[in-house]
């Protein structure tokens, strides 16, 4: 494989279909076992990877150095093999950052709520610290080091004025489940769900029901994957191309989802 995706489960991705878009290169999906991942990552036999769920922490270890950007974060969804040195870098971090300010969500100042505590959780906390949040909770299914329950959540952060949830919840095929119901806060303005498929998590659309910004994940990825394609083959790519890949991809999907595909 010379550029693709790495996952345990990538049956829900579009990251093909946007890569091709941006570059002009085969782009390969390659879900992998845990034992598959570490052999895959052994053998180095590629020129440039995308990471996602469960692996972005894991590969560190393969790696012969990190950008700054990744060391921050402690998360890699980036890897390139430069002459048998591999390289990793973190997209997500741009990614999240463009999607917000995209769409005008402003968290200066402001109690956020992130939902999930694995490598995608990682890049949006860093984003929030960029951008001077004024209390950030991590949240998870079990309280560790470094989050807390859900039910300590209900209890004392209802009042959050923004929520980013990238744990799976609400992923397809089980699109019907929602990580949170955001009546249990009614101070909040802005929701973003870094799932992109749905097209619209039940999440974000009980966000849009009770008139906060709601957003799903598309833009991120679409973002992130420029970012990667620079990395990559090591070019600059105009930023303009994120919306008119992110409008074909949302067109494509959509109509797919309403002919029952």
């Amino acid at each position: 494989m010379d550029y693709g995706l790495i996952g345990e489960k990538l049956g829900h991705s579009y990251s093909k279909d946007i890569h091709e878009m941006l570059a002009d290169y085969r782009y390969d999906l390659c879900p992998l076992s845990k034992d598959e991942f570490r052999d895959f990552m052994e053998r180095r036999d590629f020129r440039a990877i995308n990471v996602t769920i469960p692996y972005k922490q894991d590969v560190i270890p393969y790696l012969d150095g990190m950008d700054d950007n990744a060391k921050a974060i402690g998360a890699v969804n980036t890897i390139v093999n430069r002459d048998g040195r591999l390289e990793g870098h973190n997209t997500d971090f741009s990614g999240f950052l463009y999607m917000l300010e995209k769409h005008g969500i402003q968290v200066g100042g402001k109690k956020c709520v992130v939902l999930g505590d694995g490598g995608a959780s990682k890049a949006v906390v860093a984003v929030l610290e960029k951008l001077g949040a004024g209390e950030i909770v991590i949240v998870d299914i079990r309280k560790t080091a470094s989050a807390i329950t859900y039910e300590e959540c209900f209890e004392k952060h209802a009042d959050a004025r923004f929520i980013a949830n990238t744990s799976p919840v609400g992923m397809y095929p089980k699109c019907d489940a929602s990580p949170v119901d955001l009546r249990k806060f009614p101070e909040c303005e802005a929701v973003v769900d870094v799932i992109y498929n749905p097209l619209k998590t039940k999440l974000v659309a009980q966000a849009k029901e009770l008139g906060m910004i709601g957003v799903n994940g598309l833009e991120m990825l679409v973002a992130q994957a420029l970012y990667a394609v620079e990395f990559f083959l090591d070019t600059t790519l105009e930023e303009e191309k994120i919306d008119q890949v992110y409008r074909k991809i949302y067109e494509e999907k959509q109509g797919d989802a309403e002919a029952g595909q």
